[in-house]
Formats: C-alpha cells, sequence, structure tokens
C-alpha cells in the first residue's frame, strides 16, 4: 500500500473512529486543516448509499440490460 493511502486511512481512523477533530488530526499529520476537512468532506459524500440499485431481482437485471415486466409485459399476458 502506499504512503498516501496509509495516510487516508489513518486519517479516516483518526476521525470517523478516534473522533478527533479536524485540527487535532491536521497537528498530527502535518498537513493543513483545509485539506483534511476537505477529505473528510469527500468522504462522507461517498459513505451515502444509493438504493437505486439495491441487489433485488429487477435491478440486477436492469442493469445487466434487461427491462422488467412493466417493459416488456409478462409471459401470462401474452398467451
Amino acid at each position: 500500500m502506499s504512503k498516501m493511502a496509509e495516510l487516508a486511512l489513518e486519517i479516516e481512523d483518526m476521525y470517523f473512529d478516534e473522533h478527533l477533530d479536524i485540527h487535532e488530526i491536521a497537528k498530527r499529520t502535518g498537513f493543513p486543516a483545509e485539506d483534511i476537512a476537505a477529505y473528510i468532506d469527500e468522504m462522507k459524500e461517498q459513505d451515502e448509499y444509493d438504493e437505486s440499485m439495491d441487489g433485488d431481482f429487477d435491478s440486477a437485471m436492469a442493469s445487466a440490460g434487461f427491462g422488467t415486466d412493466e417493459d416488456y409485459g409478462y409471459l401470462e399476458d401474452l398467451m
């Protein structure tokens, strides 16, 4: 793992697990508080859960390029 990746994990641990404030993290890492704050904000945005693809069969098939029953109709409707 690269040094930057290790540092990113350390910052995440300090903020999310140890609950240190941004200024304390900046002091420990030597990076400006503004950069730490920007990184934390980016991490928070990535943590938002996207429910549009929730792992059910219909969304999996739609993701694979197959439509849903609403697109094609039920097989029973064709008979």
